[in-house]
């Protein structure tokens, strides 16, 4: 897959930590640090320009650490990337704590999973097939459990 990354000083193309890591660590590419206050989101630039091959997406996920450790997650989780985007990749930042939260140059602020998907053809029906679930949904799996 084509890569291409902005101010590339002390950046290497994205990678994956283990053998078996689904995403891929994205880094800010900022050139000063960016304050977020509680309660309020930025769009932080990666520096990262993508040529997905067609049939496939990249998928911006949160890091769970940021979120456990500091109440920092991803806005439009998970953000979609289009094979034929070809803007720089930037993260919805939000701050969900009660302290401000600074964003250094070169931090682990996202992941990416790239992943095949497949396009549907509409056709219109005036029945669906029935299943035991219905149109059960928003918890109805799990009505029988007491709180």
């Amino acid at each position: 897959m084509k890569v291409r990354i902005l101010n590339k000083s002390g950046f290497e193309n994205p990678f994956y930590a283990t053998p078996l890591s689904a995403g891929m660590d994205l880094k800010a590419n900022v050139d000063e640090p960016v304050v977020i206050a509680p309660l309020e989101r930025a769009m932080i630039p990666t520096g990262l320009f993508i040529e997905l091959p067609e049939g496939y997406e990249a998928q911006i996920r949160p890091r769970s650490g940021l979120a456990a450790k500091f109440g920092i997650t991803v806005l439009n989780t998970p953000g979609t990337i289009d094979a034929d985007y070809r803007g720089e990749i930037k993260v919805i930042l939000v701050n969900l704590s009660k302290e401000p939260f600074t964003v250094q140059r070169g931090e682990r602020i996202a992941q990416m999973v790239v992943a095949e998907h497949k396009r549907v053809e509409w056709e219109d029906a005036q029945e669906l097939s029935q299943t035991a679930r219905g149109e059960g949904g928003f918890g109805s799996t799990g009505l029988g459990e007491k709180r």
